[in-house]
């Protein structure tokens, strides 16, 4: 029997930059995602705009949008957006530009296709568990739905599947309220 390759995030410094795939490495394992659709993306934006807003309202953090996410050599991920506290930016941003532990709010807005739900709504939700994020964010686009995981005791849990007549909110994040059906409001067709 072969002995299955580990990722690390040195074998990814190797592949090549002018790429428009997105590489990521989840437990050992290379996760090679195409470029994202323009719906995928305009959700992103649609989180990412009201979030921003409500945080420079606030000042209690930043939301960076596809930043490196390096939790170790075998665990090297970018996820669509991030919302983490000044407190703890200062704690994991590291000289090398790339966040080394875990923000308190990933958002991760799901493609379309079965591998895609399950490094997004598998293998991810099981590494940001174990690596202590508090609150996780899948919006499904396709099905205009917002999956939501908030951190209980040791583990995210699965908290509520949000429809277009309900708010997106979150206890991280005094006042921010978002109306599902704004994320996906007259998305285009192709």
């Amino acid at each position: 029997m072969a002995a299955t390759r580990r990722w690390t995030s040195a074998d990814m410094e190797l592949l090549p930059l002018d790429d428009p795939k997105r590489y990521e490495i989840i437990h050992g394992e290379l996760y090679v995602s195409k470029a994202p659709s323009t719906q995928h993306q305009i959700v992103c934006s649609r989180v990412h705009v009201p979030l921003d807003l409500w945080d420079r309202a606030t000042g209690l953090g930043v939301v960076i949008p596809g930043p490196g996410l390096i939790f170790a050599e075998d665990e090297d991920v970018i996820p669509d957006l991030v919302w983490v506290s000044k407190e703890r930016l200062a704690l994991i941003l590291a000289p090398d530009g790339k966040l080394h532990a875990a923000p308190e709010l990933i958002v991760e807005v799901l493609s379309p296709g079965a591998a895609n739900e399950r490094r997004d709504r598998e293998a991810k939700l099981d590494l940001y568990s174990h690596q202590g994020v508090r609150e996780y964010w899948i919006p499904d686009w396709e099905h205009r739905l917002v999956y939501v995981y908030r951190r209980v005791g040791l583990a995210l849990e699965f908290v509520a599947t949000l429809l277009d007549a309900d708010t997106l909110d979150s206890p991280l994040l005094p006042g921010f309220a978002l109306p599902v059906h704004e994320l996906f409001a007259e998305l285009p067709v192709a």
